[in-house]
């Protein structure tokens, strides 16, 4: 679902993943790229839809390492 929303609005997709800086400078190019979509923009919100999936997809991956390691310290106070 997360995805979809990224494709959709980048920028939302960034804030509710909790990444705030990278939505604001990720709503800077995606409204770019809206305003100027007659005359190649389409480019500009292509990059804002790739940078929006590639960080929740690092966002989700920092969570499930973050979830092993914390399984392998619980596993070491035993």
């Amino acid at each position: 679902m997360i995805y979809i929303l990224a494709v959709i609005i980048p920028p939302l997709a960034l804030l509710m993943q909790g990444k705030i800086f990278q939505a604001i400078i990720n709503a800077v190019f995606w409204i770019l790229g809206l305003i100027f979509l007659l005359i190649g923009g389409f480019i500009l919100w292509g990059i804002t839809v790739l940078h929006a999936i590639i960080v929740i997809n690092g966002a989700r991956s920092d969570a499930n390492t973050q979830k092993i390691v914390d399984a392998i310290n619980a596993g070491k106070k035993d």
